[in-house]
């Protein structure tokens, strides 16, 4: 069998437009793969040079394969099973900015460079006071785009037409708005010069976004089988679902330069991507966050598996409808007609998508997913839902670490802090000081949600009903 690279493969060469912030599976099965067909389908014409956003990635893997990976979509369409692989070569290189600063700095100045994507999980958006301008590179997200933005205002001095078109694909409501933010402050920080600051305003769109699709990521199951019928050794295939859904906040000369709708895809340039994003963060990201620990510490691997288990299920089911959708404004027929496709995606017959891999950051992502969706319905219906907090102390304990009741290993991954915190806690046995020390955790919540009538005492009995009978068993308790 073959390796994957140019010398094996065909490799388009095409002008590089696009600095891509992440090499994750996500964007390359779903931002590579948009714009991998618009240039198949209109003449947009343009290949990503991807940016390594953490200081420890994929660069390396991407680059042994010339940057070549294949791309299996999965699910169904009309009713009928759909199972394609598709070999994307739209990205022209990958780039370590910790070990290739002066390439990085370098993309400023290449004249064609048009738009700037994102994906560095919710809290890659995030102003660091602590980086400096001549930091190679800023340690943060924002701080990382400001160096290079600075570096492209000067070497054009400050050309109305070099100005970058930014749409961040983290998923926070109104991310592009959080970034802005975050870069203006960098420039007040920076003491960075006004007419450059005018310039960022005037000159370069950064326009908030949503994006859909369920993307597990490399097929383990079905590797073999895969590169059997590509006839390569492809280690950088990505499985994902066949529904995608990118919803752009973006005047319509936006859609001119990026032709997306016009290459046939599910893409939408609106006035107002809000009631798109509350929708799916709500009824889809919500009850993601919570069936994975739930489920895992259940002895359940596998979304699709936990959305047909006799209890997990059923979970699945009360927190979606019972207790999320009721959080909601919008008329309820299509709230449920969202959620019942939601729970057929789940479903996929194709796709075994490992409920560990929603597991990252699963702090950051309960703050921004499912905490809203609790204080309405608290003040909604005057009671805390018990499915989500039973899921934020599945989150406590799933970071407790250790081993699974199959001896499979808990291995919790996320911020430094968080973690260390995690730690710390667990290891008074206490479970109101971890309950209490969890909910204080302002740098998690950006308050203190021991101040929420009820939570604590909740989630602390919760903690102590999986201790004492396991996670399956304490799901039956609310059930």
């Amino acid at each position: 069998m073959k390796s994957l690279n140019k010398r094996t493969a065909p490799k388009s060469v095409m002008p590089e437009k696009v600095i891509q912030f992440g090499e994750g599976n996500f964007l390359r099965a779903f931002v590579d793969w948009i714009i991998w067909n618009m240039n198949q389908k209109t003449d947009f014409n343009g290949s990503v040079v991807v940016v390594q956003p953490i200081e420890k990635g994929m660069v390396d893997w991407l680059n042994g394969q010339d940057c070549l990976y294949h791309v299996n979509l999965q699910g169904r369409e009309n009713g009928e099973p759909v199972n394609t692989l598709e070999r994307i070569d739209v990205i022209s290189r990958a780039l370590n900015p910790y070990t290739q600063n002066d390439a990085f700095m370098a993309l400023a100045e290449q004249p064609e460079i048009r738009f700037v994507i994102s994906n560095t999980t919710e809290a890659g958006i995030a102003f660091d006071p602590s980086c400096k301008l001549d930091d190679k590179p800023a340690s943060s997200y924002p701080g990382k785009l400001v160096q290079l933005l600075y570096h492209r205002f000067q070497c054009f001095n400050g050309a109305k037409d070099k100005g970058l078109i930014i749409f961040p694909c983290e998923l926070i409501f109104l991310n592009g708005h959080k970034l802005k933010e975050c870069i203006f402050k960098y420039i007040d920080l920076w003491k960075l010069p006004a007419d450059f600051k005018k310039w960022v305003e005037e000159c370069c769109g950064i326009y908030a976004t949503l994006v859909d699709r369920i993307v597990p990521g490399f097929p383990r199951k079905d590797i073999a089988e895969i590169q059997q019928k590509i006839s390569y050794r492809d280690n950088l295939v990505v499985q994902a679902e066949n529904f995608h859904l990118w919803v752009i906040e973006a005047p319509k000369e936006v859609e001119d330069e990026f032709p997306a709708p016009k290459a046939g895809l599910h893409v939408l340039f609106v006035p107002s991507e809000e009631p798109y994003h509350e929708r799916k963060v709500t009824l889809l990201n919500g009850p993601h966050t919570v069936l994975s620990p739930v489920a895992f510490l259940s002895g359940v691997n596998i979304v699709r598996d936990a959305c047909q288990h006799p209890v997990i299920g059923k979970y699945i089911h009360k927190v979606q409808f019972d207790e999320l959708m009721e959080t909601l404004n919008l008329p309820k027929e299509e709230l449920e007609k969202f959620a019942n496709d939601v729970l057929e995606r789940f479903d996929n017959p194709f796709v075994d998508h490992q409920v560990t891999s929603i597991m990252l950051n699963s702090f950051p992502k309960f703050q921004t997913r499912d905490l809203p969706g609790l204080k309405i319905f608290l003040e909604r219906k005057g009671k805390l839902p018990e499915g989500l907090v039973m899921g934020l102390a599945a989150i406590i304990t799933y970071y407790k670490g250790g081993k699974r009741a199959d001896g499979t290993e808990i291995v919790p991954n996320d911020d430094e802090k968080i973690m260390t915190l995690l730690k710390d806690l667990w290891a008074t046995g206490d479970t109101q000081k971890i309950a209490g020390g969890v909910l204080a955790a302002d740098f998690i919540w950006g308050e203190n949600l021991n101040d929420i009538k009820g939570l604590n005492a909740l989630v602390k009995k919760d903690l102590d009903l999986i201790r004492e009978v396991g996670m399956l068993e304490a799901v039956k308790t609310i059930l």
